[in-house]
Formats: C-alpha cells, structure tokens, sequence
C-alpha cells in the first residue's frame, strides 16, 4: 500500500514507519507543525512538534530511506484543539486534548489530505491494534502491552478512518522492546523521552495558561449545603475530583480531605465535599459515535467495560442508547460506581478488547441521590 507515516520525532513514529517500509509499503513520512511558536524548545519530555522534533523526524526518515515532509496545520490545530480547550474549561467542563487532536487533527485532517493524495492509509506510534472480523470488517483493539496501550485515546475514530489506519506497534509487548530495536536501527531518538502532559501548554501550569486568556475573577467556594468555606481566582481552574489547590485554610467538621465535585462557570462557583460524594452511578452523552461496526440494535442494553481516562482500569458496565424527548445519547451504567467523573471527559465503551465506541461525557446521575448535584453540560 501507500501509506503516509505520521512522524512526530519520537522513537515510537520513528519505528512505526521504518516497521511500514519493512513491510514492503510505499512510505513517505510527514511531520505536522501545529504549534504558532515553532521556535519553543522541548524540555525533557514536556512539549513536543517543535523544530527540534522535526529535526528529530527528519534523521529517522533520512535512516529509513523515505521521503520527509513537514505539514503546516496549526490553524486547524488552533482552532480545533487549542480554542476547544478554553471553551470546555470556561463552560465547567474538562476535555481531553489528545482526543481532540485525534479526532479532529491525525485522523481527520491529515487523514483526508492523505487520501486525497492517493494515499491507502496512515501510519502512527500509537499502541493499539487493528483486526479484521469474520465478515471482512475492521475492529480497533487494545495493545499487547496494556501497559502502553493507547486505544483509549483512539476511541474517536469511525468506521472510515479505521479502514485507512495502520498502528505498527499494536503486537509489541513491551516499550523496551520498541527502545532497543530504535537502537538497533540507529536512530538518536532510541532514548528519547515520552512526552507527556498538554503539548501545548509545556511547562504544566494548565492553571496559569487558562488565567492568561480566560481571566481570573475571584469567586466563592461552596459546601453541599451552599456555606461559603472559601474564595479562588476563577472557577475554569478547577475541574471534578480535583483535592489540591483548594486552599481552604481549615479542615471539614468529619476532618476528611475536601474534593471537587461541581464546577459552575455561570456564577464563578466551586462545589467541594468528601470523595464518597464523586461516585457516579450513570455517566450519558449526546456526542458519541462508533469504532467501526455499531451494535445491530444499540438500544438494547449490553455489556460491556467503560473507561473514562487514558490510565484508568475499565469498569464493567451495562450500555445503551437512548431517545427520549428529542434528545439521543449514550447511556452507561457502570456494575460499581465510576469515581470523579467530570463532564467534557470522554467515555470510551470496550467489547472485551474491541473498542466498540466512545462519548463525551455531558451528564451524571450521582450514585448516592441528593447529596451532590447532578452535574450537566
């Protein structure tokens, strides 16, 4: 096939395409440029797609044998990650950036720019796996290495967009592994560090990025009974389930720690109370969508496993979707209650280890009635 290898100048893309050309695939690799400040230097492993990752790219492309590019989407990247993200936290929601960019940017703009070119698919690090059912369908499945698996972040992808991806390290069982065939390789990023957080915030003050372009305006921290115990300097910087940065000044009358449990932009509040009151019995959303095949009748309840954060342990669950006063979303509820859910989180449902689909969380229903709000978009 044609395939376009996604390289973001770390040691997983770099293998993922030279595992690409191994295969006997026509490769040629591309580096996106998403950031308006190109020039920002990497710092261990915090930051990624500066010029020293593209340069990165460049040599294991250059090492492989396949012709390199660099793709200017950083206008999309903005509008549709970046932009997203100070909408979500100012609307008391808290997204996930990865999926964003997933969805919107690697396997939507790139993806169609790829096939317009003649492209057969794109390839990336990412750990996880796609199979091909009895009928000819593919299915999007967990890693070998649950330890690295990343299907979660993959969640948003459709039926399409499966049929045109590629993951090389699906099979791996081990990041060590993929490490030392980097070195074997002799590729200069066999050692580099994984990047983490928010890329484009790369100093990890989420905080004092969102202040500098939402605002801080001080408002008043609430108990569940609405007492005031405590002021902030803008509500778009707390998100559910979240103990530190309260700054509270004393403790609760029962001296347990104090949890975020709702964020309300509209009047610049916070809601704090005990851990037990972030259990969530039902978690819906009107945004879903299905990785490849959807069920034959989705409104029929069936099980499943749900899995609410990149690093979170699945939690067996009952789901299904619902239509109901014009409004239709997927429903799930969890076997055991979900903890610190927090509305803008994705919900991913697995079917063993198929990824089946996912949905952006935008209401609960409290697994202890009364005692916490329910919280909504």
């Amino acid at each position: 096939m044609k395939v376009l290898a996604a390289m973001s100048g770390g040691v997983d893309s770099a293998v993922a395409a030279a595992r690409a050309k191994d295969a006997g695939h026509d490769v040629v690799g591309v580096h996106l440029a998403l950031s308006r400040m190109p020039g920002t230097l990497r710092t261990g492993s915090r930051g990624c797609c500066t010029i020293e990752d593209s340069m990165d790219a460049q040599r294991a492309a250059n090492m492989i044998g396949i012709p390199y590019y660099v793709w200017d989407f950083s206008e999309r990247f903005k509008l549709d990650v970046v932009d997203d993200f100070v909408a979500e936290y100012s609307a008391g929601r808290t997204p996930n950036p990865c999926m964003r960019c997933n969805e919107k940017i690697k396997f939507a703009a790139l993806l169609e720019k790829a096939v317009a070119l003649g492209f057969d698919a794109v390839a990336t690090g990412h750990y996880a796996s796609i199979r091909t059912d009895a009928s000819g369908n593919k299915e999007l499945h967990r890693a070998a290495a649950w330890a690295k698996d990343q299907s979660y972040v993959l969640g948003v992808l459709t039926k399409e967009q499966i049929d045109h991806s590629m993951f090389p390290l699906g099979a791996t069982p081990s990041k060590a592994e993929i490490r030392a065939e980097a070195a074997e390789r002799g590729f200069t990023v066999a050692q580099k560090p994984d990047s983490h957080d928010i890329c484009f915030i790369p100093d990890g003050d989420t905080r004092g990025w969102l202040a500098e372009r939402v605002g801080a305006e001080t408002g008043e921290i609430l108990d569940r009974s609405g007492a005031v115990v405590g002021s902030h300097e803008g509500a778009h910087a707390f998100t559910v389930g979240q103990r530190k940065g309260l700054n509270i000044g004393f403790p609760s009358d029962d001296g347990k720690p104090r949890f975020v449990l709702e964020v309300r932009p509209k009047d610049n509040t916070v809601v704090v109370g005990p851990k037990e009151a972030l259990d969530i019995a039902e978690i819906a959303g009107a945004k879903f969508s299905w990785a490849g095949l959807a069920p034959v009748d989705p409104t029929i309840p069936f099980q499943c496993e749900v899995q609410i954060r990149a690093h979170a342990d699945p939690v067996a669950a009952v789901a299904r979707v619902s239509v109901a006063e014009g409004r239709t979303e997927l429903v799930v509820t969890p076997h055991e209650p979900l903890n610190g859910v927090a509305p803008g989180q994705t919900a991913v449902v697995y079917v063993g280890t198929r990824v089946l689909g996912q949905c952006t969380i935008d209401r609960t229903l409290s697994a202890v009635p009364g005692a916490v709000p329910v919280l909504t978009s």
